[in-house]
């Protein structure tokens, strides 16, 4: 074409070779297309019959161009195209052409048809600005410019992350440095349970299983430490995390916690020193989270001074236990105490289950659980007790016991209270566990994140590829969960010293904050390993990158030490109670106060300025945030208050009005934690005294709140609390902290500190 007579005689005739470039650079023609252009060329009159004829020859389906003649085009009008930025349509490229190879005359006529090749443009659906980059040289834009900043001081992010405890965190990190610890491969199941022993064993050499308990018996009386040391080890292999938990937490722990001196003597340094392998023995097949139920018994023999531990069916079989299937030689078992016939409550007991030599002892029947979805080098097994004797001392007796009479006795009156009181010391495995979740998704988004930086795909036509984390898409993937991890942390960090720190006073609200953020970061855990796996494509899901063995391991999480949402309904109740008894507790005045406050509220936030308001200031205040959270926690519990209460006094069994309202008591734990979450973010982010450090963090802070908000923008705007107008500023808004944030992100995750070798991952070293 370009060489064609047609041409050389009529250079006007290149106004349309953009446009013929353009509808055959995906070498198909479609009938609208060509219908279109048809008409154009038909419709021009300037056109000579020889000129029509030429140019609807190019447009023949039957003979398209050939590449080498698109490639021509291409080059031709690379000639007159403008600089990048340049805003030109296809129109203005054919008139420089025709310039170009009129010797810049332009016939009137065809000056006169601009507009009608302008419309043409439109109607074919074609954005001009676009087009023309594909002319153009290389050249950035401001997707391909966006890069990483360092912006404030990784080191002192570290240090306030890990906050009195770096020094145990490091020594930790270089433990696991070692090529002892070099990760082993978890397909040969004896193998590999072996391996995770023996990683146990060094790490009770070095003094961290017994960490936690009293210095007379081998420890350092150090439970903040003990969190450390278990959340760390959640950088390396989960199945080590899970197998110290249960033989220095759960198992020392409760010997610790429901023992006496006596036993404290007799056991913990053994136990601390991994002398004695042991195992907590709770859960029942047929009872998990309703520990009240459990069917175990230990009959009391007051003429032996002994008790008869005793399964009473197949379906009472101790399930799930972890260090049982093959190394475990004692448990604390949880039975119902019998005591002449009468049964006074769960009671713990140490009941042996292997000789020295690993033989079981008789009456004790041990199966193993297998291999499951992961966690293989933890041995669970299944225990069955017939008729097994264990001396009276091994009650664990600080709550409840036997005297010498025979008779039962504790120092707490009401069994609800002494059951709850029981349970309580052992809240510490809901501390435990969310915070390796949360180590897990700070290796999966350090994974991601990095990889995301480095992975180029795409770009502008022309143009270089660019990092997919420069992606918009990408980055509302990981930078909300990025954010939720740092807001995790802290609250978690919050509740470990809340629950070091306990009184009496204090527990019911600590047991509540515990269960609801086990529950809210263990479905965190679960969503963000899922979402960093696919966000690293095929790469991702390679076992050398680790996040297979991640979400593996941590999928459990959601119903260990308590199913996620019976862990929510637990919260609901206790708020409810808490709601009681503050209306219970009011006087007039108090209450007129409370009504006061009500309706200052409804004043003040639903004021239609104020649902309506967009201005980025007011967005970005922290107050409108925690107003926004504090309303929607109070909203949905009185409503939840006036539902149960409507049901009962309609005359429903209070258990059949809780079962009705279950989804609805649900919501009502996860608006309590996102608002102690909240809450506990920004108190870290307004003391902290680092300016850099302080920026990131209100931005993650921001975009954990306004992420919630939208997430929750139709029960806003169904309550009146905000409009449209006001969602679709925060929807934008959250678009711009995540692109803001994605410039911090690597020092965001290089804050976490986590040693490659613990990563295990290629595709995150950089």
């Amino acid at each position: 074409m370009l060489h064609s007579e047609q041409l050389k005689n009529n250079p006007n005739l290149y106004v349309f070779l953009p446009l013929l470039y353009t509808v055959w650079s995906d070498r198909v023609l479609t009938p609208s297309e060509f219908a279109t252009l048809d008409g154009l060329i038909r419709s021009q009159s300037w056109l000579s019959s020889d000129d029509r004829d030429f140019l609807l020859r190019q447009l023949d389906p039957s003979n398209p161009p050939e590449v080498s003649d698109l490639y021509e085009w291409r080059e031709a009008i690379r000639q007159v195209v403008g600089t990048p930025g340049t805003r030109e349509s296809l129109t203005d490229l054919g008139m420089k052409l025709v310039g170009l190879h009129g010797n810049g005359t332009i016939h009137h006529a065809l000056e006169s048809s601009r507009s009608s090749l302008d419309r043409i443009e439109a109607t074919l659906g074609f954005i001009s600005q676009e087009i023309v980059f594909h002319f153009q040289e290389a050249h950035d834009t401001i997707t391909s410019q966006l890069s990483t900043q360092f912006n404030f001081d990784v080191d002192t992010l570290a240090n306030l992350l890990e906050g009195d405890q770096a020094d145990v965190i490091r020594n930790v990190k270089t433990i696991l440095c070692d090529p002892e610890f070099t990760y082993t491969d978890p397909g040969d199941l004896e193998k590999y349970r072996q391996q995770v022993l023996q990683w146990l064993k060094y790490l009770a050499e070095r003094g961290l299983g017994s960490i936690a308990y009293p210095k007379e018996y081998g420890g350092r009386n150090d439970m903040a430490a003990y969190f450390a040391v278990m959340e760390t080890l959640s950088y390396h292999d989960l199945s080590l995390v899970v197998k110290f938990g249960v033989q220095f937490g759960l198992w020392g722990m409760s010997v610790y916690f429901l023992g006496t001196e006596k036993h404290h003597r007799k056991y913990l340094h053994d136990i601390g020193t991994l002398a004695l392998p042991g195992c907590f023995a709770m859960t029942e097949t047929n009872h998990g989270s309703n520990v009240r139920g459990i069917e175990t018994t230990a009959t009391y023999q007051h003429h032996r001074k002994t008790f008869i531990i005793h399964t009473p069916h197949k379906s009472a079989r101790k399930e799930y236990i972890g260090n049982a299937a093959l190394h475990g030689r004692m448990a604390t078992v949880f039975a119902k105490l019998i005591i002449d016939n009468k049964d006074y409550g769960v009671s713990a007991f140490l009941v042996p289950l292997r000789e020295a030599n690993g033989n079981t002892i008789s009456g004790v029947t041990i199966e193993d659980c297998g291999r499951k979805m992961g966690l293989n080098g933890v041995d669970n097994g299944l225990i069955e007790f017939n008729q097994v004797e264990i001396p009276k001392e091994n009650m664990l007796d600080r709550f409840a016991g036997v005297d010498e009479a025979g008779k039962f006795t504790s120092p707490i009156a009401s069994d609800n209270r002494r059951f709850f009181t029981m349970l309580g010391t052992l809240v510490g495995g809901r501390i435990g566990i969310p915070r390796s979740g949360i180590a897990a998704c700070k290796s999966g988004l350090t994974i991601a994140i990095r990889y995301g930086d480095q992975r180029r795909q795409f770009g502008p036509e022309g143009g270089t590829e660019v990092p997919i984390l420069n992606y918009r898409t990408h980055q509302r993937r990981l930078m909300p969960l990025l954010a939720t991890t740092y807001a995790l942390h802290f609250a978690l960090q919050h509740l470990t010293k809340r629950f070091l720190n306990r009184t009496e006073e204090d527990m019911q609200e600590i047991e509540a904050m515990a269960a609801g953020l086990k529950a809210y970061a263990t479905w965190h855990t679960t969503q963000t390993l899922q979402e960093c796996r696919e966000c690293c494509g095929g790469k991702g899901y390679l076992s050398e990158n680790r996040i297979d063995a991640l979400k593996n391991d941590t999928d459990i999480y959601t119903t260990f030490e308590g199913d996620n949402t019976v862990l929510m309904q637990l919260v609901a109740k206790s708020r409810l109670t808490e709601f009681k008894q503050e209306f219970s507790n009011m006087t007039m005045f108090t209450l007129l106060n409370y009504v006061a406050d009500q309706a200052r509220t409804s004043i003040t936030e639903l004021n239609p300025i104020i649902v309506r308001n967009t201005d980025e200031e007011h967005l970005l205040d922290p107050e409108f945030h925690l107003n926004a959270f504090r309303y929607r926690e109070r909203d949905i519990l009185t409503s939840a208050a006036r539902r149960l209460k409507r049901h009962i006094d309609s005359g429903m069994d209070s258990f059949d009005a809780f079962n009705v309202s279950q989804h609805h008591l649900v919501e009502v734990g996860f608006a309590y934690v996102d608002r102690i979450v909240l809450e506990e973010f920004q108190r870290i982010v307004k003391q902290t005294e680092d300016r850099g450090c302080r920026n990131a963090l209100k931005k993650l802070c921001d975009l954990y709140a306004l992420s919630s908000l939208e997430k929750h923008k139709a029960w806003y705007l169904e309550q009146g609390y905000m409009e449209g107008v006001k969602t679709k500023a925060i929807r934008k808004l959250v678009n711009q902290l995540c692109w803001e944030i994605r410039q911090d992100a690597i020092p965001l995750v290089n804050a976490f500190n986590i040693p490659d070798q613990l990563l295990g991952a290629p595709i995150a070293v950089q």
